[in-house]
């Protein structure tokens, strides 16, 4: 059995980071402190004494922690989902209600009019099955592959899960496997679940300390190059996102260089790779660098993935905007800007559904590439004076 199998980072009772090894433990729920001094602190005035038992009843710590946080994020995504599932039934049990948990609907991808609304326990109840024939069975690792994606995406539409509904699953597979030795690949491939429904939330420092501690992980066992890559692209998110952009963009560049090399420029993981690159140049200001980047891979995606593939549209997304938001750009920039965002706004929506926040993205896009050029016409020479006015109405 391991030593560490665990992925809460910060002490319960200070919020100091906890060493990966050396972190004293209680000896019975083997909750995890910075100290001693904490640990006796959190027994006689933190409520610890009371909960002890309770926690090692659910397993331990970790899965004491993933059970509840699951139940919250269950919660939350039914709330924000509640306007859009009033009086629909889900269609893997057929009730409005869950006859175990009662947990109302949730609706999370591409689906349209009836279809897909479900309960976030019967979609991780599905995919739990579902991957536990594969094991049980021995059925080799393409059926593992096959399968894994019931954990993010819809059964119906095939899209992957978004916001709330993904935070929720990714709290489902976490806990489903967490009580599993460190070395499982099913674990590992949970936490990294877990960060990236974290990230969809919004809920960013803590996708970041999941995917620090998954990289850690994977340094510690020895991972294969391309985990550590997959890895290291997530953690680079998790930067982008907090706006730790430089950070971001020297770990998105060896990301892609390194998985060019080891995939070649037609794979998806290099594709995506290479879309999270430009971003952040974009978000840079590196505006040359990023158009460069993406007049190599925009093509590629559209022969590999398809004109109307989720990425390809995200790749011709950004593409118009490092064409509007460069100061330097001519009119004839921001026309086509404009216009690739207008095509690409019709397609998205029919494609992906008007909820979805690649379609949200690209609708502010095409606001603020209208604005920019509107502005340009009537002489005004600033971008962030033309979305800034663009903003006010």
């Amino acid at each position: 059995m391991p030593i560490y199998k665990m992925i809460l980072t910060q002490c319960p009772v200070c919020a100091a980071p906890l060493p990966d090894l050396t972190a004293k433990q209680c000896s019975r729920c083997k909750t995890r402190y910075c100290g001693r001094a904490c640990q006796e602190q959190h027994w006689k005035e933190g409520g610890h004494d009371k909960l002890c038992k309770q926690i090692k009843r659910s397993g331990g710590a970790e899965q004491y922690n993933g059970n509840k946080k699951y139940a919250e994020a269950v919660a939350a995504a039914v709330e924000k989902c509640a306007d859009n599932t009033k009086g629909q039934t889900c269609f893997i049990c057929m009730q409005a209600l869950h006859w175990k948990t009662k947990e109302g609907l949730v609706r999370g991808c591409s689906c349209r009019g009836t279809a897909g609304f479900a309960h976030v326990s019967c979609l991780a109840e599905q995919a739990k099955i579902l991957f536990a024939e594969a094991e049980e069975n021995n059925l080799g690792v393409d059926t593992w592959n096959e399968r894994w994606p019931r954990w993010e995406h819809c059964s119906l539409c095939g899209q992957n899960y978004h916001g709330a509904v993904r935070c929720a699953l990714g709290w489902a597979c976490w806990k489903t496997y967490v009580g599993r030795p460190e070395r499982d690949w099913p674990r590992r491939l949970a936490m990294n679940q877990l960060g990236c429904g974290l990230s969809e939330a919004g809920h960013h420092e803590d996708s970041l300390s999941v995917r620090e501690a998954e990289l850690s992980m994977e340094r510690r066992l020895g991972a294969p190059k391309e985990s550590i890559l997959a890895t290291q692209g997530n953690l680079a998110s998790s930067y982008a996102r907090l706006k730790r952009l430089e950070e971001a963009q020297n770990l998105y560049r060896d990301v892609y260089f390194g998985q060019l090399k080891l995939y070649g420029a037609e794979d998806r993981q290099t594709l995506i790779s290479a879309s999270n690159y430009a971003n952040t140049l974009v978000q840079l200001q590196h505006f040359e660098e990023a158009k460069a980047l993406l007049r190599k891979a925009m093509p590629v995606a559209r022969r590999v993935l398809g004109e109307n593939h989720e990425l390809t549209l995200k790749m011709r997304s950004l593409y118009a905007q490092s064409l509007y938001a460069d100061n330097g750009a001519t009119l004839d920039n921001l026309r086509e800007a404009v216009s690739t965002l207008e095509d690409l706004e019709r397609t998205a929506r029919r494609v992906l559904g008007c909820a979805h926040p690649t379609v949200k993205e690209i609708m502010v896009r095409l606001r603020d590439a209208r604005a920019t050029l509107a502005a340009r016409e009537d002489g005004v020479t600033s971008v962030c004076e033309a979305v800034a006015a663009a903003n006010l109405h």
